[in-house]
């Protein structure tokens, strides 16, 4: 997986930064609805990062399933760095 990290960096960036910026924006959930589908998010990605880790698809398919899981897992970290970066800001 650090080969792919290695090459897919500007997307892992992209996604990092959009992540920062829609969690800035958006800030934490709150709402129960919220909260049900960012954890359906975290499932998602903890069902990519199982099937990736396990090897289970090959090929072309594999590559894209290991492709996602970096780039959704980016994607939510710079959602929570962001929410909690509008969270600190507003308590302040």
């Amino acid at each position: 997986m650090i080969p792919l990290a290695t090459s897919l960096w500007p997307e892992l960036t992209a996604s990092l930064a959009l992540g920062l910026v829609v969690g800035a924006l958006t800030g934490l959930p709150r709402s129960r609805p919220a909260r049900l589908g960012a954890g359906l998010l975290f499932l998602g990605l903890a069902a990519l990062a199982g099937l990736a880790a396990t090897g289970t698809v090959p090929g072309r398919g594999g590559l894209w399933l290991e492709s996602g899981a970096l780039i959704l897992g980016a994607y939510l970290v710079g959602c929570v760095l962001g929410g909690l970066g509008r969270l600190a800001l507003r308590r302040t």
